[in-house]
């Protein structure tokens, strides 16, 4: 999926790795272009794709951003680990288990 290494300014989607600018006022304007672009998503080469990976710049310098976005990992990384729970449980029940 996607991480994210604020101490090295690198964001990690799948296989591909993009550095960030060091400055902040510049990944403000990045993220924050990408947000208004993903608004406009409607248009031909614009995409509501971006509105996501806006956020996800702007988070390493906007502290209202960042708690959204750990909040969002911390509930992805529980149904995970829930699902997980599930499917274990499941695969070790017998067929007369669930009668």
């Amino acid at each position: 999926m996607f991480e994210f290494n604020a101490a090295r300014s690198e964001l990690r989607i799948g296989s591909r790795t993009y550095r960030l600018p060091q400055r902040a006022p510049a990944r403000i304007m990045i993220g924050g272009g990408l947000v208004a672009g993903g608004v406009l998503g409607f248009l031909p080469v614009l995409g509501f794709w971006m509105i996501p990976l806006g956020l996800l710049v702007l988070s390493q310098d906007l502290p209202a951003v960042r708690r959204w976005r750990r909040s969002l990992v911390v509930r992805m990384e529980r149904r995970k680990a829930e699902r997980t729970a599930r499917r274990a449980q499941s695969r070790n029940e017998t067929p007369k288990e669930r009668d």
